[in-house]
Protein backbone atom coordinates (compact mmCIF):
# COMPACT_ATOMS: atom_id res chain seq x y z
CA UNK A 1 0.00 0.00 0.00
CA UNK A 2 1.03 3.49 -1.13
CA UNK A 3 2.94 5.08 2.08
CA UNK A 4 0.77 8.73 1.70
CA UNK A 5 -3.01 6.69 1.51
CA UNK A 6 -1.41 4.10 4.79
CA UNK A 7 -0.56 6.95 6.49
CA UNK A 8 -4.48 8.74 6.13
CA UNK A 9 -6.10 5.60 7.03
CA UNK A 10 -3.93 4.94 10.16
CA UNK A 11 -5.29 8.89 11.12
CA UNK A 12 -8.44 7.59 10.20
CA UNK A 13 -8.32 4.41 12.12
CA UNK A 14 -6.42 5.55 15.12
CA UNK A 15 -9.45 8.00 16.14
CA UNK A 16 -12.23 5.83 15.46
CA UNK A 17 -10.13 3.28 18.11
CA UNK A 18 -9.61 6.11 20.38
CA UNK A 19 -13.46 6.95 19.77
CA UNK A 20 -14.64 3.44 21.12
CA UNK A 21 -11.54 2.77 24.00
CA UNK A 22 -12.75 6.34 25.02
CA UNK A 23 -16.56 4.99 25.38
CA UNK A 24 -15.92 2.49 27.48
CA UNK A 25 -13.65 3.75 29.91
CA UNK A 26 -15.58 4.15 33.59
CA UNK A 27 -17.04 7.39 34.85
CA UNK A 28 -14.80 8.45 37.98
CA UNK A 29 -16.58 8.81 40.94
CA UNK A 30 -17.59 7.73 44.23
CA UNK A 31 -15.82 6.80 46.67
CA UNK A 32 -13.35 4.53 44.04
CA UNK A 33 -13.11 7.89 42.34
CA UNK A 34 -9.43 8.05 42.76
CA UNK A 35 -8.61 4.34 41.21
CA UNK A 36 -10.99 5.27 38.39
CA UNK A 37 -9.09 8.56 38.10
CA UNK A 38 -5.75 6.51 37.60
CA UNK A 39 -6.81 3.65 35.56
CA UNK A 40 -8.10 6.44 33.07
CA UNK A 41 -4.84 8.38 33.19
CA UNK A 42 -3.24 5.21 32.07
CA UNK A 43 -5.38 3.86 29.31
CA UNK A 44 -5.10 7.81 28.12
CA UNK A 45 -1.51 8.31 28.07
CA UNK A 46 -2.02 7.44 24.36
CA UNK A 47 0.39 5.04 22.23
CA UNK A 48 -0.04 3.56 18.89
CA UNK A 49 -3.27 1.25 20.20
CA UNK A 50 -1.47 -1.31 18.04
CA UNK A 51 -3.60 -4.58 20.01
CA UNK A 52 -7.12 -3.26 18.77
CA UNK A 53 -5.82 -1.84 15.50
CA UNK A 54 -5.02 -5.56 15.05
CA UNK A 55 -8.00 -7.36 16.48
CA UNK A 56 -10.31 -4.89 14.29
CA UNK A 57 -8.84 -4.85 10.97
CA UNK A 58 -7.96 -8.81 11.72
CA UNK A 59 -12.34 -8.94 12.40
CA UNK A 60 -12.85 -6.85 9.12
CA UNK A 61 -10.34 -8.75 6.92
CA UNK A 62 -12.28 -12.55 8.15
CA UNK A 63 -15.69 -10.31 7.14
CA UNK A 64 -16.98 -9.34 10.66
CA UNK A 65 -19.08 -6.26 10.29
CA UNK A 66 -21.09 -6.17 13.64
CA UNK A 67 -20.20 -4.11 17.05
CA UNK A 68 -19.22 -6.90 19.15
CA UNK A 69 -15.91 -6.47 18.63
CA UNK A 70 -16.17 -3.07 20.26
CA UNK A 71 -15.91 -4.44 23.72
CA UNK A 72 -13.24 -6.41 23.06
CA UNK A 73 -11.02 -3.90 21.43
CA UNK A 74 -11.38 -1.85 24.66
CA UNK A 75 -10.45 -4.98 26.91
CA UNK A 76 -7.42 -5.69 25.05
CA UNK A 77 -6.25 -1.97 25.32
CA UNK A 78 -6.68 -2.03 28.91
CA UNK A 79 -5.09 -5.45 29.31
CA UNK A 80 -1.91 -4.04 27.45
CA UNK A 81 -2.38 -0.72 29.60
CA UNK A 82 -2.25 -2.95 33.20
CA UNK A 83 0.92 -4.65 32.15
CA UNK A 84 2.58 -1.70 31.82
CA UNK A 85 1.16 0.15 34.52
CA UNK A 86 2.73 -2.98 36.55
CA UNK A 87 5.87 -2.77 34.62
CA UNK A 88 6.36 1.03 35.79
CA UNK A 89 6.35 -0.26 39.46
CA UNK A 90 9.35 0.62 41.82
CA UNK A 91 9.57 -3.71 42.23
CA UNK A 92 9.89 -4.01 38.33
CA UNK A 93 11.18 -1.62 36.19
CA UNK A 94 11.40 1.60 38.45
CA UNK A 95 10.24 3.69 35.95
CA UNK A 96 8.82 7.39 36.26
CA UNK A 97 8.11 8.58 33.19
CA UNK A 98 6.30 7.17 30.16
CA UNK A 99 5.24 8.49 26.75
CA UNK A 100 6.68 12.00 28.35
CA UNK A 101 4.26 11.93 31.23
CA UNK A 102 4.42 10.44 34.73
CA UNK A 103 3.74 7.22 35.40
CA UNK A 104 0.80 5.98 36.65
CA UNK A 105 2.56 5.00 40.47
CA UNK A 106 4.24 7.84 39.99
CA UNK A 107 1.19 10.15 39.71
CA UNK A 108 -0.68 8.41 42.19
CA UNK A 109 1.54 6.36 44.32
CA UNK A 110 2.80 2.89 44.14
CA UNK A 111 -0.32 1.21 46.10
CA UNK A 112 -2.56 3.39 44.06
CA UNK A 113 -0.60 1.97 40.70
CA UNK A 114 -0.94 -1.38 42.19
CA UNK A 115 -4.74 -1.38 42.09
CA UNK A 116 -5.24 0.79 39.22
CA UNK A 117 -3.44 -2.01 37.80
CA UNK A 118 -5.44 -4.38 39.40
CA UNK A 119 -8.29 -2.26 38.41
CA UNK A 120 -8.29 -2.14 34.76
CA UNK A 121 -7.66 -6.08 34.33
CA UNK A 122 -11.03 -6.89 35.82
CA UNK A 123 -12.47 -4.06 34.48
CA UNK A 124 -11.41 -5.34 30.95
CA UNK A 125 -12.69 -8.78 31.52
CA UNK A 126 -16.22 -7.04 32.76
CA UNK A 127 -16.04 -4.67 29.11
CA UNK A 128 -15.21 -7.88 27.26
CA UNK A 129 -18.61 -9.70 28.84
CA UNK A 130 -20.58 -7.10 27.42
CA UNK A 131 -20.11 -8.30 23.81
CA UNK A 132 -22.92 -10.81 24.87
CA UNK A 133 -25.34 -8.46 24.79
CA UNK A 134 -24.75 -7.02 21.21
CA UNK A 135 -25.27 -10.67 19.77
CA UNK A 136 -28.53 -12.44 19.26
CA UNK A 137 -29.38 -14.02 22.40
CA UNK A 138 -31.06 -17.00 20.55
CA UNK A 139 -28.03 -17.46 18.03
CA UNK A 140 -26.63 -20.52 19.47
CA UNK A 141 -23.24 -19.53 17.12
CA UNK A 142 -22.71 -16.09 18.04
CA UNK A 143 -22.77 -16.81 21.33
CA UNK A 144 -20.44 -19.32 21.30
CA UNK A 145 -17.90 -17.01 18.93
CA UNK A 146 -17.95 -14.57 22.12
CA UNK A 147 -17.46 -17.41 24.67
CA UNK A 148 -14.54 -18.77 22.23
CA UNK A 149 -12.60 -15.41 22.53
CA UNK A 150 -13.54 -14.69 25.83
CA UNK A 151 -10.99 -17.73 26.32
CA UNK A 152 -8.50 -16.80 23.94
CA UNK A 153 -7.98 -13.25 26.01
CA UNK A 154 -8.04 -14.74 29.19
CA UNK A 155 -5.73 -17.53 27.89
CA UNK A 156 -2.97 -15.23 26.14
CA UNK A 157 -3.54 -12.83 28.96
CA UNK A 158 -2.41 -15.22 31.90
CA UNK A 159 0.39 -17.31 33.32
CA UNK A 160 0.25 -19.46 29.72
CA UNK A 161 0.54 -16.38 28.25
CA UNK A 162 1.81 -12.48 28.95
CA UNK A 163 2.68 -13.69 32.76
CA UNK A 164 4.39 -16.32 31.61
CA UNK A 165 6.56 -14.65 29.55
CA UNK A 166 6.65 -11.62 32.61
CA UNK A 167 7.68 -14.30 35.10
CA UNK A 168 10.33 -16.03 33.17
CA UNK A 169 11.57 -12.64 31.49
CA UNK A 170 11.96 -11.25 35.88
CA UNK A 171 13.94 -14.30 36.97
CA UNK A 172 16.35 -14.21 33.95
CA UNK A 173 17.45 -10.64 34.83
CA UNK A 174 18.04 -11.68 38.27
CA UNK A 175 19.40 -15.52 38.08
CA UNK A 176 22.96 -14.52 36.55
CA UNK A 177 22.68 -17.65 33.97
CA UNK A 178 23.06 -17.19 30.62
CA UNK A 179 19.55 -17.54 28.62
CA UNK A 180 19.28 -20.35 25.72
CA UNK A 181 17.82 -19.53 22.68
CA UNK A 182 14.77 -21.53 23.20
CA UNK A 183 14.82 -19.51 26.90
CA UNK A 184 14.71 -16.30 25.23
CA UNK A 185 12.06 -17.56 22.59
CA UNK A 186 9.62 -18.68 24.99
CA UNK A 187 9.64 -14.98 26.68
CA UNK A 188 9.35 -13.09 23.76
CA UNK A 189 6.72 -15.87 22.43
CA UNK A 190 4.73 -15.02 25.26
CA UNK A 191 5.55 -11.52 27.16
CA UNK A 192 5.47 -10.08 23.28
CA UNK A 193 3.65 -11.83 20.93
CA UNK A 194 0.39 -13.66 23.45
CA UNK A 195 -1.16 -10.27 23.14
CA UNK A 196 -1.09 -9.62 19.30
CA UNK A 197 -1.95 -13.80 18.86
CA UNK A 198 -4.88 -12.63 21.68
CA UNK A 199 -5.88 -9.22 19.11
CA UNK A 200 -5.83 -11.46 15.79
CA UNK A 201 -7.40 -14.64 17.01
CA UNK A 202 -9.92 -12.76 18.71
CA UNK A 203 -10.77 -10.67 15.62
CA UNK A 204 -10.74 -13.90 13.78
CA UNK A 205 -12.78 -16.05 15.98
CA UNK A 206 -15.54 -13.21 16.03
CA UNK A 207 -15.87 -13.28 12.87
CA UNK A 208 -16.84 -16.33 12.21
CA UNK A 209 -13.26 -17.75 10.41
CA UNK A 210 -12.73 -21.39 9.84
CA UNK A 211 -10.51 -23.33 11.92
CA UNK A 212 -7.43 -23.34 8.95
CA UNK A 213 -7.70 -19.52 8.68
CA UNK A 214 -6.70 -19.30 13.01
CA UNK A 215 -4.20 -21.55 12.15
CA UNK A 216 -2.40 -19.26 10.15
CA UNK A 217 -3.28 -16.38 12.14
CA UNK A 218 -1.69 -17.70 15.16
CA UNK A 219 1.46 -18.52 13.61
CA UNK A 220 0.95 -14.90 11.78
CA UNK A 221 0.79 -13.11 15.36
CA UNK A 222 3.43 -14.98 16.91
CA UNK A 223 5.92 -14.06 13.82
CA UNK A 224 4.73 -10.67 14.19
CA UNK A 225 5.23 -10.31 18.03
CA UNK A 226 8.66 -12.52 18.15
CA UNK A 227 9.93 -10.18 15.29
CA UNK A 228 8.82 -7.13 16.53
CA UNK A 229 10.80 -7.50 20.01
CA UNK A 230 14.26 -8.26 17.98
CA UNK A 231 13.52 -5.26 16.34
CA UNK A 232 13.65 -3.72 19.67
CA UNK A 233 16.62 -5.08 20.50
CA UNK A 234 18.40 -4.08 16.93
CA UNK A 235 17.24 -0.76 18.07
CA UNK A 236 18.69 -0.67 21.32
CA UNK A 237 22.13 -1.08 19.44
CA UNK A 238 21.77 0.67 15.73
CA UNK A 239 19.16 3.50 16.69
CA UNK A 240 19.47 6.91 17.94
CA UNK A 241 17.79 8.90 20.66
CA UNK A 242 16.00 11.03 18.73
CA UNK A 243 14.81 8.97 16.52
CA UNK A 244 13.34 6.43 19.63
CA UNK A 245 12.81 9.07 21.61
CA UNK A 246 14.59 7.23 24.54
CA UNK A 247 18.46 5.80 25.26
CA UNK A 248 19.88 3.42 23.58
CA UNK A 249 22.37 0.73 24.37
CA UNK A 250 20.85 0.17 27.67
CA UNK A 251 20.55 -3.04 27.04
CA UNK A 252 24.49 -3.52 27.05
CA UNK A 253 24.82 -1.49 29.66
CA UNK A 254 22.71 -3.82 31.70
CA UNK A 255 24.54 -6.72 30.43
CA UNK A 256 21.04 -7.92 29.24
CA UNK A 257 20.96 -11.21 27.07
CA UNK A 258 19.30 -9.94 23.90
CA UNK A 259 18.09 -11.66 20.40
CA UNK A 260 20.88 -9.61 19.23
CA UNK A 261 23.48 -10.59 21.86
CA UNK A 262 23.01 -14.34 21.19
CA UNK A 263 23.06 -14.43 18.03
CA UNK A 264 24.95 -11.11 16.46
CA UNK A 265 23.39 -8.17 14.87
CA UNK A 266 23.43 -9.35 11.09
CA UNK A 267 21.24 -12.61 12.00
CA UNK A 268 18.86 -10.68 13.85
CA UNK A 269 17.99 -8.89 10.54
CA UNK A 270 17.87 -11.85 8.72
CA UNK A 271 15.39 -13.38 11.36
CA UNK A 272 13.01 -10.43 11.17
CA UNK A 273 12.89 -10.41 7.40
CA UNK A 274 12.58 -14.09 7.13
CA UNK A 275 9.56 -13.67 10.22
CA UNK A 276 7.89 -10.51 8.64
CA UNK A 277 7.60 -12.03 4.77
CA UNK A 278 6.48 -15.35 6.52
CA UNK A 279 3.72 -13.33 8.59
CA UNK A 280 2.96 -11.73 5.33
CA UNK A 281 2.39 -14.82 3.35
CA UNK A 282 0.08 -16.10 5.99
CA UNK A 283 -2.42 -13.13 5.81
CA UNK A 284 -2.90 -13.85 1.94
CA UNK A 285 -3.61 -17.63 2.87
CA UNK A 286 -6.25 -16.01 5.18
CA UNK A 287 -7.98 -13.64 2.78
CA UNK A 288 -7.12 -11.75 -0.35
CA UNK A 289 -8.03 -7.95 0.99
CA UNK A 290 -5.51 -7.86 3.58
CA UNK A 291 -3.49 -4.87 2.05
CA UNK A 292 -4.01 -2.32 5.06
CA UNK A 293 -2.89 -5.39 7.61
CA UNK A 294 0.04 -5.96 5.50
CA UNK A 295 1.19 -2.72 5.62
CA UNK A 296 0.34 -2.09 9.04
CA UNK A 297 2.46 -5.35 10.32
CA UNK A 298 5.51 -4.84 7.92
CA UNK A 299 5.64 -1.31 8.99
CA UNK A 300 4.98 -2.41 12.53
CA UNK A 301 8.27 -4.54 12.25
CA UNK A 302 10.37 -2.69 10.39
CA UNK A 303 9.99 0.77 12.57
CA UNK A 304 12.94 3.19 13.10
CA UNK A 305 11.54 4.21 16.53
Amino acid sequence: METQKFNALMEEKTRELERIIGGFLPPEEGMQKTVLQAMNYSVLAGGKRLRPMLMLETYRMCGGDGDEIEPFLAAIEMIHTYSLVHDDLPAMDNDMYRRGRETTWKRYGEAMGILAGDGLLNYAYETALSAFERVDQSDAAAMGRVARALMILAGQAGVYGMVGGQCADVEAESCGTPLTQGELLFIHRNKTAALIKASMCVGAVLAGADAAQIRALEQCAEDVGIAFQIQDDILDVEGSSEELGKSVGSDALNNKQTYVTLNGIEQAKKDVTMMSERAAALLAQVSDDHDFLKTLILTLIHRRR
